[in-house]
């Protein structure tokens, strides 16, 4: 049998479900509560026994588990790979900073966007995640914490599998049930979500009163380098996604932060930092540089430290505020998609080999 998954429940959509139960109406937000603590029916100490039985029968409170854990050594970052309820699998990785805990999660399984320099898209997209399933992710990330330092994840940034805006109307349910104050209660302003371009959900995304930081995929200085790395870039042209990052700076008065993964000999030389830095004069903004992880599949390859450095000194010439980005979690497959990968590639060669089934 197939159980509702109540996470992914507004209060007042909770509260209908405990009434049809014949429970009084106080019960919901007790239930909302203790689900958002990612305890299970058999912890929700309040209720009485006979609800947390029918709770832990018929419905689901966490649609998430953790099937693996790994933990860096150099820098005590972790990657989960994540188990769903129908056995497909996703990934988060959680980031130790100064400032606190910063989880990475994903928004569906796998990713259609088609991005050369991205793991998480050779497989395609088999489905979106539901709202309860991307709160699943950190309720799964805070009780890690719980067990070994007492911390819980402050920020979150919808950076791994899957396009965000792909999946609009369960990512926005998402971010209304994040920062609710019976919830998790994360501000908008530590969270950031990350999109490839897709320009309408852009717009309509600006009209939410959702103010999170909005991180562009750009990777690109014109048109025509764009096309070649993402499919997005036919559909919608730089002039538009960066009318619709100006748009979303003048609702929201958030600065927009440019995703740009450096990759040899197609993005990476000098001039295209001053054709980007032409593109970006006068946008409120900041550019973050991303050394490629190497992709042999798309036979793309990372650029060396002098030719990053060559590219920042450029854009900071021409007055672009720009930083790298930290590398995180090397020695355990950190990068998005590559966990969710390995796994699917030895289910295949088990299956070739003869091992199951």
């Amino acid at each position: 049998m197939n159980k509702v998954d109540l996470l992914s429940l507004e209060p007042g959509e909770l509260e209908q479900v405990i009434v049809s139960m014949g429970e009084p109406k106080f019960r919901a937000k007790q239930l909302f509560s203790w689900m958002h603590k990612g305890v299970s029916p058999e912890e929700m100490r309040n209720l009485p026994v006979t609800l947390r039985t029918r709770i832990a029968e018929n419905y689901r409170t966490n649609p998430v588990r953790i099937m693996e854990e790994r933990i860096s050594k150099l820098d005590g970052t972790r990657k989960f790979l994540y188990a769903l309820d129908d056995g497909n699998l996703i990934e988060g990785v959680l980031m130790h900073y100064h400032y606190g805990n910063t989880l990475c999660i994903s928004t569906q399984v796998g990713c259609k966007m088609g991005c050369r320099f991205c793991a998480s898209t050779l497989e395609g997209c088999v489905r979106n995640l539901t709202a309860g399933e991307m709160l699943g992710q950190i309720l799964c990330a805070n009780r890690k914490l719980a067990e070994t330092d007492g911390g819980h994840v402050g920020n979150v940034v919808l950076m791994g599998s899957g396009e965000p805006f792909d999946n609009y109307e369960n990512v926005v349910r998402f971010l209304r049930l994040l920062h609710h104050p019976d919830g998790i209660c994360i501000g908008m302003r530590s969270v950031s979500l990350s999109t490839c371009g897709l320009v309408p959900q852009m717009i309509a995304f600006a009209e939410e009163n959702l103010p999170v930081t909005l991180s562009l995929s750009l990777h690109a200085p014109s048109d025509e380098i764009r096309r070649s790395l993402m499919p997005v870039a036919r559909r919608y042209t730089m002039d538009e996604v960066l009318d619709a990052c100006r748009n979303y700076v003048e609702k929201t008065g958030r600065r927009v932060i440019f995703e740009y993964a450096l990759i040899h000999g197609i993005n990476s030389l000098p001039e295209h930092a001053r054709m980007l830095a032409g593109r970006l004069r006068k946008l409120q903004c900041h550019v973050n540089l991303i050394p490629l992880n190497d992709v042999p599949e798309r036979g793309l390859k990372g650029v060396s430290e002098w030719e990053i450095d060559v590219f920042r000194s450029a854009l900071e010439e021409a007055g672009i505020s720009v930083t790298r980005r930290r590398e995180m979690g090397d020695d355990i497959e950190g990068a998005c998609g590559q966990l969710r990968r390995h796994y699917l590639k030895q289910d295949g060669d088990r299956m070739l080999t003869g091992e199951e089934q």
